[in-house]
């Protein structure tokens, strides 16, 4: 009899210590907020490259360019959803309307609630780093991160966060929500950066 491939040997881009996940399980820390399209802005401040602050409405954030990737989302609980198809705009996009000054290095990504995630600015750029507003060509759900969630890829899904609405420009590094809670501050799965304990020096500011 032949034996069953692993899920390890199907979709070999699964991680170390992560499991194939064929559903999209709701988590999230605190409650869904509450969509008002008359309140609803993005803004992008801090160190901008004419040291001013820049903000969309919905209606002008949905009018930016869109564009498809097809990315991972890795949860530090250990579930992997492989080959995802997200629709939005990407974070490039963002950089190129509201230029950084050349001193940046990371950004914080801040959503409802005051939650937020910082990313080195490598990772910010990234060809997949994505602002998700649609998955599988549908427009994402309140708990899945409507109208607009973060997505990182190449990090653990803690750096995607949802419900954003705005970015950050920072000149030196500092821990968000997450990683001022013990996770780690860069959070790469392949290397299984989950939590402080296992930071390097270099990896981020001190606790």
């Amino acid at each position: 009899m032949v034996q069953p491939e692993s899920r390890e040997e199907e979709h070999p881009r699964l991680p170390p210590g992560q499991r194939l996940q064929r559903g999209w399980p709701v988590t999230h820390y605190g409650p869904v907020p509450r969509f008002r399209p008359e309140r609803w802005e993005f803004r992008v401040f801090g160190a901008t490259a004419d040291g001013g602050t820049f903000g969309w409405n919905h209606e002008e954030f949905s009018t930016l360019p869109h564009e498809t990737v097809v990315g991972d989302l890795h949860c530090v609980s250990r579930f992997s959803m492989v080959g995802v198809e997200w629709g939005g705009v990407p974070a490039r996009t963002i950089l190129a309307k509201v230029p950084p000054a050349r001193q940046v290095t990371h950004v914080m990504v801040w959503a409802e609630y005051g939650y937020s995630a910082n990313l080195r600015l490598s990772d910010f750029t990234a060809e997949h780093t994505l602002f998700a507003t649609h998955r599988a060509g549908e427009p994402l759900t309140a708990e899945h991160g409507f109208p607009v969630r973060l997505v990182v890829p190449h990090l653990y899904a803690w750096k995607g966060p949802k419900w954003v609405r705005g970015v950050e420009y920072m000149t030196a590094d500092r821990r968000g929500f997450w990683e001022e809670r013990g996770y780690h501050n860069i959070g790469d799965p392949w290397r299984e950066q989950r939590y402080s304990y296992q930071e390097e020096p270099g990896d981020g500011p001190r606790l």
